[in-house]
């Protein structure tokens, strides 16, 4: 299985092909779009492993845009003791959700790609509900 080490809004993510990320939100970036992230660290597989320095000129993973969208609201809360003084905000971290699609080599070699996703057609789905 293919891995690859992406560095995208300041942090490092390790990830394979048909795998579901959240992300530090994309600037200017529609739902459903492909992403291409150039920046990256190491690639490889359960054999060898290529490492960048810093990184892989050439490589890429190549990934789709699910949406973008933000987190739970995180509370915070600062009170002072004895002062009559206290202050309540919060906060929603804005997000984006891809999948990765493909891994490519700095040769442009493909290395991994993710299975197609397929919506189940009208007899599938009656078919499964049938058997119920």
């Amino acid at each position: 299985m293919s891995f690859a080490v992406i560095q995208t809004g300041g942090k490092q993510y390790k990830v394979k092909s048909g795998e579901i990320l959240k992300i530090e939100k994309l600037p200017d970036s529609k739902d459903n779009t492909k992403i291409e992230f150039k920046e990256i660290l190491a690639y490889g597989d359960n054999k060898t492993v290529e490492i960048g320095s810093p990184i892989i000129q050439g490589a890429k993973v190549e990934a789709n845009l699910i949406k973008n969208s933000k987190n739970r609201t995180v509370l915070i809360f600062k009170k002072r003791r004895r002062q009559n003084s206290r202050r309540k905000n919060g906060h929603r971290q804005q997000y984006s959700m891809i999948r990765i699609n493909k891994i490519f080599s700095k040769d442009g070699k493909v290395l991994s790609e993710a299975e197609k996703i397929s919506k189940p057609s009208v007899k599938e789905v009656s078919k499964k509900e049938v058997s119920k």
